[in-house]
């Protein structure tokens, strides 16, 4: 192939992102990863594309609305490049509601989401209704938001790498960095530029509910893919010894689920996983040039949502590598070294 124009270190969803984004408006990309697409915790199994709340917003809040908005479109072109499934929906959310307080803080948020959300989706109170998929509620009232969605992790990295492939760029596991370097590394990187890893551990299910909106209670993501499995997750947790066992805290997990969501409770458990996901000091996206590196770029910290911040990622990373147009915001710039 010719020469890269961007060399991309990592093939996690940052990387991939970044990659697919600049091999889209015609950059030869080289993706290097000495262990595969999707290996760290990219490779996970609950992807829930979630928003932050509609309130105090802020820089990070924009950005992470402005990508789930892109993500339909930017999924779609992945598997039509690819014919593979990413497994995404916007399928929406539902949050149960445990008391007064809690349910007059979520109208007031539904008054901003109808502002800060620009009809693209709303945030509402309603009632919990009847139904097998539907969070039991002190209330009787659940949030719903139309924009949250949902994807198959693993399923999705690996599509991504496929059509950088198929846009005629390279992910291989070994090569030279030519051109433009962007450091995507993942929770080694992100210990480079301050940040640390979090491990989180998560479960899937054997249970159909596919096309039901996730739900969220108790601090748990409980995710209905639409391939019959329903993902439960996660722990998050600072201090760990195996990067990559499950204990007794994914049993905890469960445990939460399964009395938050009784209709689970006799799903067999089909998978258990855990994972290092990259958290940055300020919790945002690191972004633009790389502060230990001279004259390369990072994308890291995607930590919780990086799924939902990466088609964003890449478009922004994208205008800095290609055009030279610096639209990130100043928040997500890494500190100095």
């Amino acid at each position: 192939m010719a020469t890269a124009d961007v060399t991309v270190m990592g093939a996690g969803i940052f990387g991939l992102s970044v990659a697919y984004a600049c091999a889209c408006r015609g950059a030869p990309v080289r993706v290097i990863d000495p262990s595969g697409v999707a290996a760290g915790a990219s490779g996970g199994l609950v992807g829930a594309l979630a928003p932050h709340v509609p309130e105090n917003w802020n820089a990070k809040k924009a950005f992470q609305f402005e990508s789930l908005i892109m993500a339909e479109g930017f999924w779609a072109g992945v598997e039509a490049l690819t014919g593979a499934d990413v497994g995404y929906a916007r399928t929406g959310r539902l949050q149960p509601l445990a008391d007064k307080s809690a349910v007059d803080l979520a109208r007031a948020r539904a008054v901003s989401a109808a502002e800060l959300w620009q009809g693209k989706a709303v945030w509402k109170v309603i009632p919990a209704g009847e139904g097998t998929w539907v969070p039991p509620s002190p209330t009787g009232l659940v949030i719903r938001d139309t924009l949250s969605a949902l994807i198959h992790p693993r399923n999705a990295t690996r599509a991504l790498a496929d059509a950088v492939a198929a846009l005629g760029g390279e992910v291989t596991l070994a090569g030279p960095a030519q051109g433009q370097v962007v450091w995507a590394t993942g929770w080694d990187g992100c210990k480079e530029i301050g940040g640390n890893g979090v491990k989180g551990q998560a479960a899937l299910l054997d249970y159909d509910a596919a096309g039901q909106p996730q739900l969220f209670a108790d601090a748990l993501h409980i995710i209905p893919h639409g391939n019959g499995t329903v993902a439960v997750g996660s722990t998050s947790e600072r201090v760990f010894d195996d990067p990559s066992s499950t204990d007794k805290a994914l049993d905890d997990v469960l445990e939460r689920a399964f009395a938050a969501f009784p209709i689970l409770a006799d799903a067999p458990v089909i998978e258990r996983w855990a994972g290092v996901r990259p958290r940055s000091r300020s919790r945002a996206p690191v972004l633009g040039l790389h502060p230990m590196r001279p004259g390369a770029f990072v994308a890291n910290g995607g930590f919780k949502i990086g799924f939902g911040m990466a088609p964003k990622v890449g478009e922004v990373m994208a205008d800095l590598l290609l055009d030279g147009r610096d639209t990130i915001p100043d928040d997500f710039r890494a500190a100095p070294g």
